[in-house]
Formats: C-alpha cells, sequence, structure tokens
C-alpha cells in the first residue's frame, strides 16, 4: 500500500480546499498570504512533491526541453548539451535528451516522441532533415531553437537559429593552408546531409578561387563524422590523389581518422601532409602531432540557444534575431 502523500492530505491538514492548494502550488493569486505561508509549511512538513503530470495540466507547462543531437558520443555535441543543461536546470527545467546517430528518420521520430510528451520546447542540432518536413515538424511545436542549422528559404523571424559561419570556418583554415605555400588542398566534407559540411564546403571552394587555386573534384570526399569514418575516407582520398599535400576536414574525429591513414601509407605529418580540423575539442590538443583546427565555444553556443528558447517560449517581447558565433584558427603542429 503506497505512503505517497497526497495533495488532499496537504488541504485536510490546513483545512482548506484541494484548489486552495493547488493555487499555491502552482503560484497563483486569490489566497491570503497567512494561509499561502501555512500551506507552504505544511506541504513542506509532509514533504510533498505534487504530480509533475497533474501541475502540467494545470499550468499547460511540463518544465521540460527536448534536445535532439546527431551524435550524442561526439564531444562537440556534448559540450554543446553541458552548456544546455546548466543553463535549463538553473531556470526550473529539466532537458530530454535523444540521439539520432545521423538518421533522419529516427529525428523524425523523437521529435515526434517529443511533441507527444508535451515538452515546453525543442533545441534541434545539426538536423539532417529535408527543409519542408523539418518545418512541417518545428509547426506542431510550442517554440523551437535550430543550432547549426538554417532554413533560409523561410522567413528568418518563424526559425530562430543559433549557428556558427562555416563558410568563414571553411576560409580560415583554406587560407592558412594557402599562405602556409599549400595549393593541393583535399576537404574531408563530412556527411552529405550535414548544412555546416556543405557551409564549410563554400568557404573552401571560395578561399581556392580567390587564390587562383584550381580545385579537383576528387579531392573532395564525404564520410561519417568519426575517426573510423576520417580513416576509412582518408585512405580512400590520400590513395587516389597522391598529389594532395593539405587536407582541410569537417571535425577534428575525422582529422584524426586522416593522421591514422597518414601513418598507415608513411605520410609525414606536417612534412608529407598539412591537416586541419575543426571544433577543437579536447582530443585535438591530445593527439600527436597535435590538431591545427578552427575552434567553436560550444557550450557558449549551447547557453545562447536554451536562451533563445525561453525568449521564443515568450514570444521575443525584445525581437527574436539570429545568432551568429564565429570560428578561431588555433594553429599547432598539424599544419604550422
Amino acid at each position: 500500500m503506497s505512503n505517497r502523500v497526497s495533495m488532499s492530505d496537504v488541504a485536510r491538514r490546513a483545512g482548506v480546499s484541494l484548489m486552495t492548494v493547488s493555487r499555491v502550488i502552482n503560484e497563483k493569486g486569490d489566497v491570503h498570504p497567512e494561509t499561502r505561508q501555512r500551506i507552504q509549511k505544511i506541504i513542506k512538513d509532509l514533504d510533498y512533491h505534487p504530480s509533475a503530470i497533474a501541475r502540467s495540466l494545470a499550468t499547460q507547462r511540463t518544465r521540460t526541453i527536448g534536445l535532439v543531437v546527431p551524435d550524442v558520443s561526439n564531444p562537440f555535441f556534448a559540450d554543446i548539451t553541458r552548456g544546455i543543461e546548466a543553463l535549463a536546470y538553473a531556470q526550473g527545467y529539466h532537458v530530454f535528451l535523444c540521439n539520432t546517430e545521423e538518421d533522419p528518420q529516427r529525428e523524425i521520430s523523437v521529435i515526434q516522441s517529443l511533441e507527444e510528451k508535451r515538452v515546453d520546447g525543442l533545441i534541434l542540432c545539426s538536423s539532417r532533415i529535408e527543409a519542408t518536413a523539418l518545418v512541417n515538424l518545428l509547426n506542431r511545436l510550442p517554440a523551437a531553437v535550430l543550432i547549426n542549422r538554417r532554413l533560409d528559404d523561410h522567413k528568418s523571424e518563424d526559425y530562430q537559429t543559433v549557428f556558427l559561419d562555416d563558410e568563414a570556418s571553411g576560409v580560415l583554415a583554406t587560407r592558412h593552408l594557402l599562405q602556409t605555400g599549400h595549393r593541393r588542398i583535399g576537404y574531408m566534407a563530412g556527411p552529405a546531409t550535414s548544412f555546416s559540411g556543405q557551409g564549410r564546403k563554400k568557404g573552401y571552394l571560395a578561399a581556392m578561387e580567390q587564390a587562383g587555386a584550381a580545385v579537383n573534384p576528387d579531392w573532395i570526399i564525404h564520410c561519417q563524422p568519426t575517426v573510423a569514418g576520417g580513416h576509412q575516407a582518408g585512405l580512400q582520398l590520400l590513395e587516389r590523389c597522391d598529389e594532395l599535400t593539405a587536407l582541410f576536414c569537417y571535425n577534428d574525429l575525422v582529422a584524426v581518422g586522416a593522421l591514422q591513414a597518414c601513418s598507415d601509407l608513411s605520410r609525414k605529418i606536417p612534412d608529407d601532409l598539412a591537416i586541419i580540423g575543426h571544433d577543437d575539442i579536447p582530443l585535438a590538443a591530445l593527439v600527436s602531432p597535435a590538431l591545427t583546427t578552427c575552434r567553436v565555444h560550444r557550450q557558449e553556443l549551447g547557453a545562447r540557444a536554451v536562451e533563445a528558447l525561453f525568449e521564443r517560449m515568450k514570444n521575443c517581447p525584445g525581437g527574436c534575431n539570429q545568432i551568429v558565433l564565429h570560428p578561431e584558427l588555433i594553429i599547432r603542429q598539424s599544419a604550422p
């Protein structure tokens, strides 16, 4: 038999109605201050914890946020998650974290599940869903913010985004390689569905064109955004294009995989091949040689996203602006 304290127990001890107790719990008005104080003391004395389901029905809020990431094992998304969770918890919200394994169909499924759980808002990282399907999903949610995904064909005020200037990353990395004497530069582009990868490709191509350096389409290869993906793609790319003297990689995990491929092929870094990664995860400084990379302030990215979501929950009284963060080139031994 359950010994759980109920709202009826609180009301009976206080000598008031259930409605009065409910008003106190949900911080509603029309309760005399002395009565409110007495009920709050009884709640504390009885160690009463209101039902989250009942409270959400009364307030139309669940105090929960959905967070969807493509790969929870990637330190990039782990750091974003920390930034989101810390700020959300400080504001009295709990976060439902969902991992999609880079699968657009799974991403659709978890968003639908979060909708059914009546989350107060959604933060969606690096979405792989096609634009029309994504818009249809977002329209069914009370509030949503996208990280590193834009919907350029739709009104910007409808879908707020917090994103890194990926095109600037591509320019920054490629320009550094060009300035250090490289002309035959490959790009390991990550998943074909990654909008960040597409933006970095634009920057890579723009920097090459500005320098008058021709790009062979064979120098660009898509891969899974993991060490294993970078290793496999690195072997394939370097075996078919042994003229390459430098690589710009979609992220640091791919770059570490490329380092492994170079070891397998007896190519010395940076003497035979220079490599630049992206994100500056902790591993980047620990591998040998340490990775030159584009730094992203990941926890700030997460914190700015949850701040934007809270603003959207209040219908953006100050206006919902798109938030852009800028990369920083960190030069280490892999591409000095």
